[in-house]
């Protein structure tokens, strides 16, 4: 139990350490930069394919949660049904 307060105590320092997160960083950008710089280098089509599946996946995930998420579709279900009474008690059609 003693073990676990300890890790879990040197974890939480760690969370709220920026050092921490700048070192992580750090290391991930030198460990891509590594990867990367002999693709580039010898012209392979790579990370072209790497950056356009990462734009792509970054794009559906975006446009899923502002677009076509659970809210977002409840919110404008409710504008409808809003609209809909609106337009029935003033005697209005909704295409004009």
């Amino acid at each position: 139990l003693f073990r676990i307060i300890t890790v879990t105590m040197s974890f939480i320092e760690k969370a709220i350490n920026p050092a921490f997160y700048k070192q992580k960083i750090s290391s991930w950008s030198h460990a891509t930069a590594e990867y990367y710089k002999p693709l580039f280098r010898s012209g392979s089509v790579k990370p072209l394919w790497h950056i356009m599946i990462a734009t792509s996946v970054l794009m559906y995930t975006q446009n899923y949660l502002f677009n076509k998420g659970t809210h977002i579709q409840h919110a404008r279900q409710e504008k409808k049904v809003a609209l809909d009474e609106y337009y029935k008690n003033h005697n209005i059609t909704p295409h004009h």
